[in-house]
C-alpha cells in the first residue's frame, strides 16, 4: 500500500525525480507551488480554485469546466505570431519556407541580444530560474545534432563539449551538459552557425521521398534513442524547439534590457 502522509510540514518542500504516478491528493494547499519538467498525462482535478496560474508547454487534450481549451489555445498563438502556422509544413518546399522565417526571425533575436553591454555578464543570467541567453542558444545547437546531425544523418555521437540537452535528461555517456561554461557570445554564434547552415543545407536538397521515409536506427546510447523515427517528425521537432525558444529568448531579453537601466 502506499505511504499515506498526513502532516502540514511540507511548505517549501522539494520534489525532484519523485515518482508520484497515481498519487492522491485532497485537500492540499498548492498555492505558491512550481512544477518544471513534469508529466501531467492523464490528472484529473476536481473543486480546484485557480487564479492567476501560468502554464506552458506542450498542452492536448486539457479540459476545463467541460471545454477542451487545446485548440483555443492554439488558435489564439496562430492569430498573435502569422508565422507560427508554418511552422507545420507538410511538404519540402514549406520547410524551407519555415527555416527562413526561422533564420530572419533569430537574426532580429541575436542582434537584439548583441545590444545589451557585452561586459556585463547579462546574456549569462538566468530570468525566473529559465536558461540564460547563451545556455538557450546552447541548447538549440543540441537539439539539432539531436534530431539532424544523430538521427537523420546517422552520425552517432554528434555532439559539440559546449552542447547542452534540456536539464531533466538523466546523464548519459557521451553527451555534454556543462552548466558551469561560460563561453562568449560569438563563440556560441558560431557553433550555432554550424548547426543553422547543416539544417538549411539539409532542408535544401529535401524531396518528398526523403520526407516521406524514416531513419536508419543508430546503434549507440544516445539522444534520440537508437530507433527509428519519421523524417518529417525529427525536422518538425526542430522547427517547434527553434521557435518556442526564440519566443521565450525574446520574453528574457525585455527582463534582461530594463536589469540594465537599473
Amino acid at each position: 500500500m502506499a505511504d499515506f502522509i498526513d502532516t502540514n510540514e511540507l511548505r517549501g518542500a522539494r520534489f525532484e525525480r519523485v515518482d508520484l504516478t497515481g498519487a492522491q491528493f485532497h485537500d492540499v494547499n498548492l498555492s505558491g507551488t512550481r512544477l518544471r519538467g513534469v508529466e501531467l498525462d492523464g490528472v484529473v482535478i476536481r473543486g480546484a480554485e485557480l487564479a492567476d496560474v501560468e502554464i506552458s508547454g506542450e498542452i492536448r487534450g486539457l479540459v476545463i469546466n467541460g471545454v477542451d481549451v487545446g485548440p483555443l489555445v492554439e488558435a489564439e498563438l496562430d492569430r498573435r505570431y502569422p508565422e507560427r502556422p508554418k511552422m507545420r509544413p507538410t511538404e519540402p518546399a514549406g520547410f524551407r519556407e519555415a527555416w527562413d522565417i526561422v533564420e530572419r526571425l533569430w537574426g532580429g533575436t541575436v542582434e537584439r541580444a548583441r545590444r545589451l553591454d557585452p561586459c556585463s555578464c547579462l546574456l549569462h543570467e538566468s530570468v525566473d530560474d529559465e536558461w540564460s541567453f547563451i545556455e538557450t542558444l546552447r541548447h538549440l545547437s543540441f537539439a539539432t545534432n539531436a534530431w539532424l546531425g544523430r538521427a537523420i544523418l546517422g552520425d552517432p555521437s554528434p555532439w559539440h563539449p559546449l552542447e547542452l540537452p534540456w536539464d531533466e535528461m538523466p546523464d548519459t555517456p557521451g553527451i555534454p551538459r556543462d552548466r558551469t561554461a561560460r563561453p562568449s557570445l560569438e563563440t556560441v554564434l558560431e557553433l550555432r552557425r554550424d548547426r543553422m547552415a547543416t539544417v538549411r543545407e539539409f532542408v535544401s536538397g529535401l524531396t518528398e521521398e526523403q520526407l516521406a521515409s524514416d531513419t536508419v536506427p543508430v546503434d549507440a546510447p544516445g539522444w534520440p534513442r537508437p530507433k527509428s523515427y519519421p523524417v518529417a517528425q525529427c525536422l518538425l521537432i526542430i522547427l517547434n524547439e527553434e521557435w518556442e525558444h526564440r519566443l521565450y529568448a525574446e520574453r528574457d531579453l525585455a527582463i534582461l534590457e530594463k536589469r540594465e537601466m537599473l
